[in-house]
């Protein structure tokens, strides 16, 4: 009874006394307890109820695409504050760096790609899938248009609109055709496993076609002419895939195409593999030519039709050569998807080959939007537009000159900001920046250095020749990806503790530190168990050990145990029975 009266006083207290606000009284009675809450801001005294956290608005994230980008934001968020929509025409994720793997049947399809409803299943984040293409987004009133996978029974028909609080662009880029006749009617492409699929079908094809008797030895040898078009990573790994397959698995089925057999590879610059180390690209080309792979460089395709293509060799005088072909894959490098070309009209980035954003990812004009992997470009800010602001940020005596002193104070905001400036000093071979500034003071020592404005662009001028656009690649959309969900986890603790650098223009600081790619590294299989690896510090391995090491790193990454154990599972199976050669 004491308990009891004890709490109709305090609840009477808190009725004729609102000013005790947001103060709880918990009176333990028995075990049991009793609670009473008073809000100020209620106008008649009345207990006011606290919402729910069920019903509290979360924000709603859009999140377009389930490659690189898109699944590994999804795996990252895990704040519970936001509802999640995926929208992509694929319901799976899959892992793309096996995918001339699965074209010779040396992996499985399945065993490459995770269901996106399984991965997201067990996180704390509200996440829903839509299986849909987008094919506008509204950025003004925050909405994407979507329909309907073509593939399904609906047709695409039933147009329908999501609205979004913040949105994550992740649908990658479609291949470049470079507009040249006859590619999309004639050509395979390799970017999706449905194109891995493809070409696995249509290399047995062409052998099965060459097995008929009423074929001339010329028309064999036309079939069983496999064209690779272009000399990167992905159309030197399907070159090696398919001669080890033809070598290893496909002669001793067909006999008697053993001698028709040949690939070839068009590369329009002067090597292949270009943007690896040059040790790489000479071992490459000297072992495709023992493995009579042909490898055609200075040769850029002007024209394919159902059974040649056409290209023009550098320095030959403009002579366009045909050559007789039965299949032809072609990897020349990523295009734009229409929606983001449209999308990019829209919001007045014209004359790009990729959607612009910011060092936060957050599309240059739309606060609410970000975009990642193939289908966006970091636009790293110069140096040289800021400079002014740079310099009064830092001359905090307001002398008009700049010290050692005060610039080394923000050196590391600078650097933070700015990445190519720590590149520069890299490259330059300087110990820190007061070695920079002495280039521009000359022989002072670097306690008496002082530069006025002018002095310091000249110090600074070069700096930004170091910038570089990241390569479209898996590794950097994965980076990325798993970047952008740190921030959206932490959206509110930097709204009022920001981390990231000084803003130079403006005041205070940045809410998070720019994205910075770490490059960890890349491999290029080269057929015969042999692989090429460049990995950080100019460290180049080539050859069997550097194989297993592939095998190692990118069983480490797939998805899922599944996908880990499917996969380890076919290249067992390649190793014990060969690799399968039925047309499924």
């Amino acid at each position: 009874m004491n308990g009891l009266s004890l709490f109709k006083r305090a609840s009477r207290a808190f009725d004729d006394y609102p000013s005790l606000a947001k103060l709880i009284v918990v009176c333990t009675v028995s075990g049991g307890g009793y609670v009473a809450y008073a809000d100020a801001n209620s106008s008649n005294g009345a207990h006011a109820v606290a919402p729910p956290v069920s019903e509290i608005r979360k924000k709603k994230v859009v999140v377009i695409g389930t490659g690189w980008a898109g699944t590994s934001f999804l795996k990252k968020l895990n704040n519970p504050s936001y509802d999640v929509q995926v929208i992509s025409p694929r319901n799976y994720f899959a892992f793309t760096p096996l995918l001339p793997s699965v074209t010779c049947g040396t992996v499985e399809a399945r065993s490459i790609v995770e269901p996106i409803r399984s991965i997201v299943k067990k996180k704390s984040v509200s996440v829903s899938y839509c299986e849909a293409e987008c094919f506008k987004i509204d950025a003004e009133n925050k909405k994407v248009y979507c329909r309907p996978n073509p593939d399904s029974s609906m047709n695409g028909k039933e147009e329908f609109a999501v609205d979004y609080d913040y949105l994550v662009i992740a649908m990658g880029a479609r291949p470049n055709t470079f507009n040249t006749p006859g590619v999309v009617e004639h050509c395979n492409f390799l970017k999706e496993v449905e194109d891995a699929q493809r070409i696995r079908r249509s290399v047995i094809d062409s052998f099965e076609r060459a097995s008929l008797p009423t074929l001339s030895d010329e028309e064999r040898k036309r079939i069983l002419h496999f064209v690779v078009v272009g000399g990167g990573p992905t159309g030197v790994e399907f070159a090696a895939e398919l001669h080890d397959f033809v070598n290893d698995d496909l002669v001793k089925l067909y006999p008697a195409a053993k001698d028709f057999v040949q690939i070839t590879i068009l590369e329009a610059a002067d090597h292949i593999l270009n943007m690896f180390d040059k040790r790489i690209t000479d071992f490459a080309e000297k072992k495709f030519h023992r493995d009579g792979i042909d490898v055609k460089l200075g040769s850029m395709v002007v024209k394919v039709s159902d059974k040649e293509i056409s290209t023009k060799v550098r320095g030959n005088g403009g002579e366009i050569t045909a050559i007789p072909y039965g299949m032809v894959v072609w990897s020349t490098g990523i295009g734009t998807h229409p929606v983001i070309r449209s999308f990019m009209q829209q919001i007045g980035q014209t004359n790009r080959r990729a959607l612009a954003t910011d060092e936060w990812l957050r599309v240059e004009g739309c606060n609410s939007i970000y975009a990642l992997g193939d289908c966006a470009t970091i636009n790293q800010r110069k140096v040289m537009e800021d400079i002014a602001a740079i310099f009064k940020k830092a001359d905090k005596d307001n002398s008009g000159t700049l010290t050692v002193k005060e610039f080394q104070e923000v050196i590391d905001d600078i650097c933070e900001r700015y990445p190519q400036v720590e590149l520069y000093l890299k490259n330059k071979k300087m110990r820190d920046i007061a070695d920079l500034l002495k280039m521009a003071k000359g022989d002072v020592a670097k306690e008496a250095i002082e530069l006025n404005i002018e002095e310091f662009k000249k110090a600074l001028s070069e700096v930004d020749s170091q910038m570089k656009n990241l390569p479209a690649t898996a590794q950097v959309a994965a980076q990325q990806g798993t970047y952008l969900a740190n921030c959206f986890n932490r959206m509110e603790e930097a709204e009022k503790n920001p981390e990231g650098p000084i803003r130079f223009r403006e005041e205070g600081r940045h809410r998070f530190r720019p994205f910075r790619y770490k490059h960890l590294g890349q491999f290029a299989p080269l057929g015969g168990e042999q692989t090429a690896a460049q990995l950080p510090g100019d460290w180049v391995s080539i050859g069997h050990s550097s194989q297993w090491l592939w095998y190692s790193v990118y069983a480490s990454k797939l998805v899922s145990w599944r996908t880990r154990a499917l996969v380890i599972t076919d290249w067992t199976r390649r190793f014990v029975f060969g690799r399968d050669s039925s047309r499924i």
